[in-house]
């Protein structure tokens, strides 16, 4: 015989009067009906039931709670560098110690500075006054940006 299935519920309503089972960790609000968890944690991520009787029928929701942590501020580091024909070469890594699915964007304003992914291969005349380049990172709930600013050809 099968083990039953064991739900555990975190707010019930029932005739206007509601009962909140985690009043610690949990807030509903009455006026958009939504249910606010304080404190969130990467064990909140999991799915969640949302069910309303009607007589004889029962409606049924499920949503699927996912929790992300807050990218840093990333770094940037200076792969490789080459002078060449009057060129300088820079290969150029973004990367941020924390965050849960994150995607990285570069920008300076210019031609030589724009793209997307973690490494950046730029290339800029020499003599040069340098040029700016600006990493970001992010994902579903952050954003941080970090700048670069290459006054010479090579790492400082």
């Amino acid at each position: 015989m099968e083990e039953p299935q064991k739900k555990k519920f975190l707010l019930k309503i029932s005739g206007g009067n509601f009962t909140e089972f985690e009043p610690a960790r949990m807030r509903f609000h009455r006026g958009n009906f939504s249910l606010e968890i304080l404190n969130t944690s990467r064990e909140d991520g999991r799915l969640y039931e949302y069910s309303v009787s009607k007589g004889p029928e029962e409606e049924l929701w499920q949503l699927q709670l996912e929790v992300f942590e807050p990218v840093a501020a990333p770094s940037i580091r200076i792969l490789r560098w080459e002078r060449s024909n009057g060129s300088c070469w820079l290969s150029l890594r973004c990367s941020s110690e924390r965050g849960d699915a994150v995607s990285y964007s570069w920008d300076g304003g210019s031609r030589f500075c724009w793209g997307n992914g973690s490494v950046l291969n730029v290339s800029f005349p020499l003599p040069s006054s340098g040029f700016g380049c600006s990493c970001t990172a992010s994902n579903a709930v952050s954003s941080r940006s970090s700048a670069l600013d290459a006054a010479r050809c090579g790492p400082d």
